[in-house]
């Protein structure tokens, strides 16, 4: 058995810190001509070998890890592979509010999944606040949805990306309560890493010849959004999928303030306020969510 000790902490700081630096990601993928494959590729890459120094402190856990907890964790990274692929490709064919705004189906997909599969119930409370959020990030990007062929396949490739990381996500529940989030986020990224690359080089994907700025943008995406997967890998262990949807719903608030500064894009009156109903029921969902992560000590089961 294994032993972790966790201070008394609300989830409301790592969830802030979560979303400000996922927000980050849509403006970076902005900024790179690279093929998303290429993006998600060396962003897993360069996190997985980031995590490196801390994995190997902490490689005596690999023997805990059993034949069918393998089978989760590649297929969990798969599905984070498919998710930054889509979503990364989405953001090559429309603007960051109209491709950031269809993570609001999240917390629905999530809900759906986790009473599927576990058999979660939520409050109506929480389906209320959840639905105000919900309606104020459709209000951020509904004027930016476009009718060209290419903004509805934008669309269409991050509802998707949705289906893909909710899926990523309910595996990361069922197993990250047998490793710790760091050795599970190596094992989910190297994963992706090695998925992703099989997916280039199968399709004649260009590995290498790109400028000094595009390896910037891969090591940026390598760093700053993925502190968010690592905090909420780590989150699982006391909240649900769900509930780290619900806190992602934040994302297209944060994305679509640094698109108006960084890229330009506008914002009119009434998408500033459906960000303020995204921050208003992302608020009042997690305030539900208050109470200590532990009040002393979790115990983590580990495979013998």
């Amino acid at each position: 058995m294994k032993q972790q000790e966790v201070g008394s902490r609300s989830i409301g700081l790592p969830l802030t810190i979560s979303i400000i630096a996922i927000s980050f990601s849509a403006i970076f993928v902005k900024w790179s001509d690279a093929p998303a494959s290429i993006l998600s590729m060396y962003r897993m890459w360069f996190a997985s070998i980031l995590m490196l120094p801390i994995v190997w402190k902490k490689r005596s856990e690999f023997k805990h890890i059993v034949k069918k907890d393998w089978f989760f964790l590649f297929f969990s990274g798969l599905f984070l592979a498919l998710h930054f692929v889509l979503w990364f490709g989405s953001l090559k064919l429309t603007t960051v509010a109209s491709s950031t705004i269809i993570l609001a189906l999240q917390p629905i997909v999530s809900l759906l999944g986790g009473f599927l599969l576990f058999k979660e119930r939520t409050s109506l409370s929480a389906l209320m606040t959840m639905g105000i959020a919900i309606i104020g990030a459709m209000m951020i990007g509904w004027g930016d949805f476009g009718l060209s062929k290419n903004a509805i396949m934008g669309d269409l490739l991050s509802f998707f990306s949705v289906i893909s990381v909710v899926g990523y996500l309910l595996i990361g529940q069922s197993i990250i309560k047998k490793v710790s989030h760091w050795l599970y986020s190596f094992c989910v990224f190297f994963s992706a890493a090695i998925v992703l690359t099989i997916y280039n080089v199968s399709t004649d994907v260009s590995l290498t010849g790109y400028p000094a700025k595009e390896w910037g943008i891969f090591l940026l995406l390598a760093t700053v959004p993925t502190i968010s997967h690592v905090i909420n890998n780590w989150l699982l262990n006391y909240v649900n999928a769900t509930t780290i949807s619900m806190s992602i719903l934040g994302e297209p608030v944060g994305a679509t303030f640094l698109a108006v500064i960084l890229l330009n894009e506008h914002l009119v009156t009434w998408q500033i306020a459906g960000g303020l109903l995204v921050l208003f029921g992302v608020f009042f969902f997690l305030s539900q969510k208050q109470k200590p992560i532990n009040d002393g000590v979790k115990k983590i089961e580990l495979n013998p």
